[in-house]
């Protein structure tokens, strides 16, 4: 319709009309066709405020901030006096931008310019500055104020709520002299954004006894509290409430319906009403209300995916693409992520791909979001160089895309080139965060650095002043651990006061177990016990370090030990996709059609293997057996069983990718290394903890692992 009115306004010389041109403007802002409202904006000789606040504020609702406060600048140099919309626009893009300079500059200019201040321009002040952490500006602000409306009153709520004051904002909710159910809403959700859910569910419980009439945002908030903290009953009640006041006809109350019910794994339940959502028939398809039932639609396809996913339903989360796409929905960024994360969890690189070619297909820019999920998928895939591809495409990369491209590093043993892309990060301006940390703590123990590893630790304390947390302290104690120094890991413990984190300990008993210092791990293991007695890693990890050194009576106790307490070991797992079709094994597996040529082809390769200096490292099994019964058990173990399938189904040359639900063990890693020499075949294992890349008889982690 714009491109129409505009070319018969530029045939008729109508175009040369400010009030023309303002308004073909408007229509090219109202329907997001910022390409042509920008060229249209710039051909208009005498624009005046008007042009500009349309321009402005349409880029603002579009969440195109730094584009607005640009404007800005441009307007104010040209002469062009703003009205309260266009700085109530500007506010609110300082707000979302964390822009505090910017909001005082143009505070002190609205002061010096005889500005008339209303009410909302006030309130988008007041909120530039909370939002920008400047508390004492908009406290001196919020108390001069002549008139305060309840968006006021919430905004200061929100604000102190936003940095954990909840003393202050409650205070403030009973200062306040109307209290209504936005009252509520704003302190509610705040409280949720920012973990305090338990201190929101009494205030919710609070205003049902409380007689406060409920609104369909209140009912929205209450779902995502009753999903947060797994309350299914709390989500029926507020769904029964729902029923009853008539608000299941609003769409983004089915899709808050649809989100609890996933979130809380009734994913029938969600499945069903999805499908009971009602279809809305819109005459004009360019109208708002249309965009608004597509966007909803888009919402509520979204929602049962992500519980698919979040639910380990990775065949129904596919199909329910697949269908997506097959309807002509459109596919938004959060789906896009979502699809990532699950091919990154079951490491299939063909259907990775296939998402990746559908981003291209659509348009959709490779920002943050979605480069962050490509990024990780490529390399919980296996593929460390289209990870790296997909970082350099990446647009305006953030601290999560650089913290996703050094943990691909990280996954993948690259330790030094997780360390430089670390550097690179502090010198380009970006400021590491907590998982940053974690991420580059990891590469360096998985990399042996033991040095580099101390330096980042002392850089994160002292210089940014991030308390180390849990996940911090276990990438120091394995880092010590896995280089040996068992010692200095356990001092670290004690000089760190974490003796009580079971997943500190956890891994230092793995690394006992790695350096067979049974002694040290049964210190650990009695200090295991009385944190997690029903852990089964640590029982597991315990009994192989007495089998180890063949103290089978200990070992023989511990394993009873785990059936008194009914506590079971994970078993291993391997698979292989090939065909579209995933091909999964367990040790001694005979269940696969074609077992039969698996276990002929393995046994024939075993002994091509022992002529060029294999031996089976029979000291792993956990079992007093005579030595050739070891070999046996040794020889089937799922992931040798899964790359013998993959060596009969596949051409030569072609490499073989693997995914295994527990670490590699000793003996399989040495078989791999060797099949990569005999055959010069590249293989790829995941196992749990990081990527082993074998080629020409070595391994990409350089046997540290």
């Amino acid at each position: 319709m714009a491109h129409t009115l505009h070319a018969k306004a530029v045939k008729d010389g109508t175009v040369r009309s400010l009030n023309v041109a303002n308004y073909l403007l408007s229509l090219y802002v109202k329907s997001h066709n910022f390409g042509n409202a920008n060229k249209l904006f710039d051909e208009i000789p005498h624009r005046d405020v008007r042009s500009w606040t349309i321009l402005i504020s349409g880029l603002a609702r579009t969440g195109s901030f730094g584009m607005v406060l640009g404007l800005f600048r441009k307007m104010q140099v040209e002469g062009v006096r703003p009205n309260q919309f266009t700085l109530s626009s500007v506010l609110r893009s300082c707000s979302s931008v964390r822009e505090n300079h910017e909001a005082r500059r143009i505070h002190g200019w609205m002061l010096r310019n005889g500005i008339d201040f209303d009410i909302v321009l006030e309130n988008s002040l007041l909120d530039a500055y909370l939002k920008c952490g400047d508390f004492r500006y908009a406290e001196r602000l919020f108390e001069t104020r002549k008139e305060r409306d309840k968006i006021t009153w919430n905004i200061m709520i929100d604000g102190y709520v936003s940095i954990g004051n909840v003393e202050k904002s409650l205070h403030l909710l009973n200062e306040l002299p109307f209290r209504d159910v936005d009252s509520w809403n704003t302190i509610i959700s705040g409280l949720m954004r920012n973990g305090h859910e338990r201190t929101a569910l009494e205030l919710l419980y609070e205003v049902v006894k409380n007689g406060t009439p409920l609104n369909k945002f209140t009912f929205s908030i209450g779902l995502v509290l009753a999903s947060t903290l797994s309350l299914v009953e709390l989500g029926r009640q507020i769904h029964g409430f729902v029923l009853r006041s008539g608000s299941h006809n609003e769409g983004f109350i089915w899709t808050s319906l649809i989100d609890f019910y996933s979130k809380c794994g009734k994913m029938e339940k969600a499945l069903l009403i999805f499908r009971k959502m009602p279809l809305v028939y819109l005459n004009s398809p360019h109208s708002t209300a249309a965009h608004e039932h597509e966007m909803t639609e888009i919402l509520a396809w979204s929602s049962l995916i992500a519980g698919y996913v979040r639910n380990d339903d990775y065949e129904g989360a596919l199909q329910t693409f697949i269908s997506m796409v097959r309807e002509g929905i459109g596919v938004d960024g959060f789906t896009v992520t979502t699809i990532a994360s699950m091919c990154a969890n079951v490491g299939i690189l063909t259907l990775g791909q296939q998402i990746h070619a559908l981003v291209q297909k659509i348009g959709h820019k490779i920002d943050f979001h979605i480069g962050s999920a490509l990024v990780d998928m490529y390399s919980k895939c296996g593929s460390l160089e289209d990870a790296r591809m997909i970082f350099k495409q990446t647009f305006s990369p953030n601290v999560v895309s650089w913290t996703s491209m050094i943990s691909a590093c990280a996954l993948h043993g690259q330790g030094y080139e997780a360390i430089q892309l670390f550097e690179l990060m502090i010198r380009v301006g970006i400021e590491p965060n907590e998982i940053s940390f974690t991420v580059v703590l990891a590469a360096c123990s998985h990399a042996g650095l033991l040095e580099e590893g101390c330096k980042i630790f002392h850089l994160m304390k002292e210089v940014y002043r991030i308390k180390p947390g849990v996940e911090h302290f276990t990438c120091m104690v394995d880092l010590y651990g896995r280089a040996g120094r068992l010692d200095e890991a356990k001092e670290f413990i004690h000089q760190n006061c974490i003796s009580h984190l079971s997943l500190v300990l956890k891994s230092f008993l793995s690394s006992c177990r790695l350096h067979k210092n049974i002694e040290m791990g049964k210190w650990v293991s009695e200090k295991l016990n009385h944190l997690d007695s029903f852990d089964a890693g640590s029982h597991v990890l315990l009994s192989n370090m007495c089998a180890n050194k063949r103290r089978w009576e200990e070992a023989a106790k511990v394993r009873s030990l785990m059936q008194q307490r009914g506590i079971s070991k994970l078993p291993g797992q391997s698979w292989i996709q090939l065909k579209n079709q995933v091909h999964a094994f367990v040790m001694g597996d005979r269940s696969h059609p074609r077992q039969a040529e698996i276990y002929s082809y393995l046994d024939e390769l075993v002994g091509r293997l022992k002529e060029i200096g294999y031996s089976s490292a029979v000291e792993l099994v956990m079992q007093d057996v005579e030595e050739e019964e070891r070999e046996l058990f040794l020889g089937y173990h799922s992931e040798k069983l899964a790359i013998a399938y993959g060596i009969i189904s596949t051409p030569l040359g072609t490499p073989i990718r693997i995914m295994k639900n527990l670490r590699v063990c000793t003996d399989c890693h040495n078989f791999i290394k060797y099949t990569s020499q005999l055959l010069g075949r590249e293989i790829i294992v995941r196992d749990i903890c990081r990527f082993h890349h074998f080629k020409h008889g070595s391994c990409s982690c350089g046997d540290y692992w």
